[in-house]
């Protein structure tokens, strides 16, 4: 008898215990803890055998719990971003543009000391100097850090603020944008010289001044802008706006693009003129 006890008292514990975590399993679907239901028998197992306190065995699902969630919004962080591939501080050569310090760069890629005052980043240099890769590097640092960011390239942008507008919805475009700590412009100096274009680049720069952060890479300094703005006043009025408090990194070195074909022109034999950088084209 008590052997046959002993047995019957196991198997309603293990019935018990199947319908405690089937029931355990529907809780934690309502309250939307996907890391704990996967995790959770796993440490209570180890809990068992451990002796951990019940506050311990709490506290450790709870931190793998909150270290999942973290990883997912990185994730989907970075596919809102639409960062150009491979873009990484690893991969840009520092070596190669010494006017910028490594220091400070890493210092703006925490974003604390300026993303949260709505400043700017503005990156000035000719065509193939760095300025697209170092932009999406910070993006992409950022954006570990807990921030959300979106790169586009400043035509592909102007063009849907564009249809926006003739839906009689630039104000809610220019809204949406606000999700995004940093908004990164590429390519500036691209945009045509039309009235049209230029005043939804304008009506942009005028929502987010102050409120949100700005990245923009551009080939021609200040005194050139008359180019993208045809109105002297609204180019005077722009630039205003993104230096009011801004970051300037001036990037004028020589394209890597063209080094890299001179070195392969030069074919194998030859000495290069310097150390063959890593790779920082726009």
């Amino acid at each position: 008898m008590p052997h046959r006890y002993r047995r019957d008292r196991r198997c309603r514990m293990s019935v018990t215990n199947t319908v405690d975590a089937a029931r355990l399993n529907l809780l934690l679907n309502e309250l939307r803890l996907p890391a704990i239901k996967v995790l959770w028998a796993q440490f209570a197992e180890q809990s068992d055998k451990e002796g951990w306190p019940a506050g311990r065995f709490l506290a450790t699902i709870a931190e793998h719990e909150i270290a999942e969630r973290g990883r997912r919004r990185i994730e989907r962080h970075l596919v809102e971003a639409r960062l150009p591939a491979g873009k990484t501080f690893d991969s840009f050569d520092f070596e190669a543009v010494p006017m910028i310090s490594k220091a400070q760069v890493m210092a703006l890629a925490a974003g604390d000391s300026w993303l949260g005052k709505g400043a700017n980043l503005l990156l000035f240099g000719p065509p193939g100097g760095g300025k697209s890769h170092l932009a999406a590097a910070i993006g992409l640092a950022l954006i570990e850090n807990g921030w959300r960011v979106l790169f586009t390239r400043t035509t592909d942008l102007v063009q849907k603020l564009q249809l926006a507008r003739r839906e009689l919805n630039l104000e809610a475009a220019i809204n949406r944008l606000d999700r995004f700590d940093l908004l990164i412009l590429d390519d500036l100096a691209y945009v045509t010289k039309d009235q049209a274009e230029t005043s939804v680049l304008f009506e942009l720069i005028s929502a987010r001044y102050e409120r949100r952060s700005m990245l923009i890479t551009a080939n021609q300094p200040f005194g050139e802008w008359n180019r993208v703005f045809p109105d002297p006043a609204m180019t005077l009025a722009a630039i205003d706006r993104l230096v009011h408090h801004a970051t300037i990194v001036e990037m004028n070195v020589e394209s890597y693009r063209r080094r890299t074909a001179l070195e392969r022109k030069r074919g194998p034999g030859r000495p290069p003129s310097h150390a063959t950088p890593k790779t920082v084209a726009d």
